[in-house]
């Protein structure tokens, strides 16, 4: 696509951007202040559109950047595209909408999940982390889930942020959908007590894994 129509984007989305919320934004590591609502919308009313996706990445916009997401086509980008766009994505958001709308719904899924848990970043593992939660609860044939949880369970506790929240999901999901498997996940959780004083909002669950576990099992018990 040409020049004209990036610039047309950008000028729509620095139309939309909003000081206060790209103050509550920064503090979470995203340098943009578009409602995420209205900046779907934008995505919407552009279309499915693979030139225009991969321009808009390259501007290097954060904004633009999430527009990119919603409207490329997953299965056209090679392995490598997504390493190393993962590796660029320097907005938390950024990085998450890689990996659920775009990194999921490739071919090249589960051979960028193994490589980036042996990467030596923990942000790039983060997203290795990201893959196998999808995995544990969509397609746990051939997983390891004992060998899982011996990494989460040394690894954990001195985790990086984005990597210990990565593999806390793991760590819970493996208890809520493998029930041969839950006395371990609560044992591990119980003893590591990894996010057990975050702060959560009334009528939200805890990511403390003994609280988000038991209350998730209880409510599926509940439905039955």
């Amino acid at each position: 696509m040409t020049d004209a129509t990036v610039s047309q984007v950008l000028d729509q989305l620095a139309a939309l951007d909003d000081p206060k919320m790209r103050a509550v934004n920064e503090r979470h590591g995203d340098d943009h202040g578009v409602n995420l609502t209205k900046l779907r919308a934008v995505a919407k009313a552009l279309k499915t559109n693979q030139p225009l996706a991969l321009d808009l990445w390259r501007t290097d916009n954060t904004a633009a950047r999430l527009v990119a997401l919603l409207i490329c086509r997953p299965k056209l980008f090679s392995a490598d595209d997504l390493d190393r766009m993962l590796r660029e994505s320097r907005s938390p958001k950024v990085f998450d909408w890689l990996v659920n709308y775009v990194v999921k719904k490739s071919p090249h899924a589960e051979e960028l999940r193994v490589g980036w848990l042996a990467d030596p970043d923990p942000v790039v593992q983060s997203a290795g982390w990201a893959l196998t939660s999808e995995r544990v609860v969509k397609r746990p044939e051939g997983l390891d889930l004992s060998g899982l949880l011996d990494v989460i369970e040394a690894e954990l506790k001195d985790a990086p942020e984005r990597l210990q929240w990565a593999q806390n999901y793991s760590l819970g999901l493996i208890g809520i959908h493998h029930p041969d498997l839950r006395a371990r996940v609560l044992d591990i959780g119980e003893r590591l007590e990894v996010l057990k004083d975050y702060p959560t909002a009334p009528n939200c669950t805890s990511p403390y894994v003994p609280i988000w576990v038991n209350e998730m099992v209880s409510r599926e018990a509940a439905r039955t």
